[in-house]
């Protein structure tokens, strides 16, 4: 019998920036509290992300007393700071995929920071308190919502999983590559991909769809640098359905808080495929 438990947690306050790395974390029903709260978007409107401005990856966040600190990973001094509730009462229609949303500016300033950064123009938007992004239907089970991430609350991946594809890789790659909210350790290698539903501590979870991966996994977040690998050799023995499966997306049941060192405890698994 396997023993499951949560050795990492993440938080992604500003989609597609860096993450930051918890011992303790609120769940709530987006998902963990402030992750993906906030995004940047181009003039039309559109997300925007690294699988297209790999600069990205150069800007960590951190959160410190309900402030945001954006730092140029090589640049310290490049750096700028808001509060959690800022914003300039301006509402903007945003788009995430096939999703269309709302935002709320934070502050012009942001605007100035980031577009100077990007050499482009681009907004920094926080998602509204009232805002009901909802889960696709098809893998939803109560009209769950989502914040500014790709589709679900949260992913989920086990540590056996990443040493698995490094023990095929010249050189390993870090979790960070495929930005996880959950790590864990116990079991074989993808034994996420049997999760169905579970417990992290007290908190009830779905494993829902397998995560599909995309080129962003092959920037490397230390330096911004874009690669062919992890997913070149992913795609050799993880392609299903023309996709490249690691880690799997989550939905949840009710709020709570969620600690490094959690049980993961089985309730029901499906098949693997």
């Amino acid at each position: 019998m396997n023993n499951f438990y949560l050795s990492e947690l993440y938080i992604y306050p500003v989609k597609s920036l860096g993450g930051i790395s918890l011992q303790q974390a609120e769940l709530v029903e987006t998902g963990l509290k402030y992750d993906r709260k906030w995004m940047l978007i181009d003039e039309k409107g559109v997300f925007v992300t690294q699988r297209k401005y790999f600069e990205l990856a150069m800007l960590q966040v951190g959160i410190d007393a309900e402030r945001i600190t954006v730092t140029h990973k090589k640049d310290p001094a490049q750096s700028i700071s808001f509060s959690v509730e800022e914003n300039t009462g301006l509402s903007i229609p945003v788009s995430i995929w096939d999703d269309e949303s709302t935002g709320l500016e934070v502050s012009k300033l942001l605007n100035e920071w980031f577009s100077d950064f990007m050499q482009m123009s681009v907004r920094l938007v926080k998602m509204p308190a009232d805002a009901r992004r909802l889960v696709d239907p098809r893998y939803a089970e109560n009209n769950e919502i989502v914040g500014f991430s790709d589709g679900y609350p949260c992913l989920l991946i086990s540590q056996a999983s990443l040493d698995g594809l490094n023990k095929k890789l010249e050189v390993p790659v870090r979790m960070d590559r495929f930005r996880p909210n959950f790590v864990f350790t116990g079991g074989e290698p993808h034994i996420e991909d049997s999760f169905g539903s579970f417990y992290v501590g007290e908190m009830l979870f779905s494993a829902v769809k397998p995560c599909a991966r995309c080129v962003l996994t092959t920037i490397d977040q230390q330096t911004g640098e874009k690669g062919q690998e992890p997913l070149k050799t992913l795609a050799g023995y993880r392609t299903i359905n023309k996709k490249v499966l690691f880690g799997q997306n989550l939905i949840h049941q009710g709020s709570g808080m969620i600690r490094v060192g959690d049980e993961i405890r089985l309730i029901s698994r499906k098949p693997t495929v």
